[in-house]
């Protein structure tokens, strides 16, 4: 009976793959990419336990001493813990109050636009920023906000004002990531919450007219509500990544001046790992970082099943 059941199962996976072969091949390279960036470098999280140096290469991970939690009670004894904890939580709960507020406040304005051809170019206009990489991003704000020859500065002088430079500033620095951050990615992540909008039975809507419902009424009383569950998945993932923080852009934009108010531990992670090879320690901060995300995704998917809302499981 159970090699009835084997065989059966077995049939039916083969018909199920020949049958979706073309949609298989379709998902095949993303299978791959997780499999070899995601999955595969997981072997080398054992490091963190480990007293491991370059010399032995990739097999000598296996063989390097064992060292147990010495690697991270170094780095919460350090004077860095704190810094990069509390810098990394400061700036991930900025980008959740504004970045990932922004894209629904934008898609719910271009949904209230009635011209269809302004419409088109507002979306156009918002998204294109997505496509540049945050080297050519970096490069535009730190030649913008130059205190010599930047147009900002020029903007500061021409209102007899002491120019300021943002970029090496720890009261701006901050600020200038969200800022920077929001203008590049706010109209990608509209498209998401418009098509979202465009599954709402427009019925409602007119229903709502004939019951004398303004525009604002009807933002608040059916545009918001209806989107609450595709925001609470995106806030999830957002969430998720609140300790993985994008290294490229803080990478590309700070400076030593401000690596009080922007070092993370992506920024730790590349000085110690990379520059300095401290294998094993570097692992160790970024195991770490990884265990809290996956704290944070697992709280943040409770709560939306505690508010009603649906979750990713």
């Amino acid at each position: 009976m159970g090699l009835k059941k084997r065989t059966g199962f077995w049939t039916d996976a083969k018909e199920f793959i020949i049958r979706y072969r073309f949609l298989h091949l379709m998902i095949l390279p993303c299978v791959l990419y997780f499999a070899v960036f995601k999955y595969a470098p997981m072997y080398g999280v054992v490091m963190a336990f480990k007293n491991y140096d370059a010399v032995g290469g990739f097999l000598g991970i296996m063989q390097a001493p064992w060292v147990g939690f010495d690697n991270f009670l170094r780095f919460f004894n350090s004077i860095y813990f704190k810094r990069l904890l509390g810098n990394t939580v400061l700036i991930s709960i900025y980008r959740l109050l504004f970045s990932f507020s922004s894209p629904i406040v934008m898609a719910i304005l271009i949904n209230e636009i009635k011209n269809t051809h302004f419409k088109r170019i507002v979306q156009t206009i918002t998204y294109m920023p997505h496509f540049l990489s945050w080297v050519i991003v970096s490069g535009l704000l730190i030649v913008l906000c130059s205190p010599s020859s930047g147009a900002v500065a020029g903007l500061f002088k021409a209102f007899g004002m002491e120019p300021i430079y943002f970029l090496s500033d720890t009261r701006y620095f901050r600020p200038m990531l969200v800022i920077s951050e929001i203008w590049k990615s706010v109209g990608w992540g509209t498209i998401i919450y418009l098509a979202a909008i465009t599954g709402i039975d427009q019925e409602i809507y007119e229903a709502a007219t004939i019951d004398g419902a303004s525009r604002l009424q009807k933002i608040f009383r059916i545009t918001v509500p209806q989107l609450s569950s595709i925001i609470s998945i995106m806030f999830i993932l957002a969430v998720g990544r609140i300790l993985d923080e994008n290294f490229e852009q803080i990478f590309n934009m700070y400076n030593p001046a401000v690596y009080e108010v922007a070092d993370v531990f992506e920024t730790y992670v590349y000085r110690t790992g990379i520059l300095s090879a401290q294998y094993s320690y570097s692992a160790a901060v970024g195991l770490f970082k990884s265990f809290v995300s996956l704290i944070l995704v697992l709280s943040s998917n409770q709560l939306a099943h505690l508010l009603g809302n649906e979750g990713l499981w």
